[in-house]
């Protein structure tokens, strides 16, 4: 799978361990940064990049990093086309994709250590959208919201 890594200065730690994990699992992966730990980065930038990449379809998920995961969750968010939510537990990684068929998964750094990210991760990629009327019916309520926005 074609999956985009980003991470401000607060996520870069978790952001490189997660990313050496999907290469080794046999992901092809854009890493948008950040590329060092620069205090003074900003969790939109790389949110909006890591937003861009799976709307453009340069990778078909995106997961992104930031300390508490809230701000590059609701940054990500602004962009049309983009589903992101802040997960910490494997239920919501793989029932956000399944339900809501959402395409970037958000880690908090400072809530998650090494090995429940791993897992969050791979219960995201492993979900897929369900496809059910339900999910579809309300999937094409959330994307009208996200059109009268534009």
């Amino acid at each position: 799978m074609r999956i985009v890594v980003g991470s401000d200065h607060a996520g870069f730690a978790l952001k490189q361990e997660v990313a050496e994990a999907l290469r080794r699992l046999g992901h092809q992966l854009l890493d948008v940064g950040a590329h060092a730990v620069e205090p003074a980065d900003d969790y939109p930038d790389f949110a909006a990049a890591v937003g861009r990449a799976v709307v453009d379809g340069r990778a078909e998920r995106g997961v992104l990093i930031c300390g508490s995961g809230v701000g590059a969750s609701v940054a990500a968010n602004k962009l049309h086309g983009v589903r992101a939510a802040v997960c910490h537990d494997t239920y919501s990684a793989h029932q956000g994709v399944e339900h809501d068929d959402m395409n970037v998964l958000v880690l908090g750094s400072r809530v998650v250590a090494s090995a429940l990210a791993q897992e969050l991760v791979d219960a995201f990629l492993a979900a897929r959208f369900s496809g059910e009327e339900r999910h579809r019916r309300r999937l094409e309520k959330v994307r009208a919201l996200d059109e009268r926005r534009r």
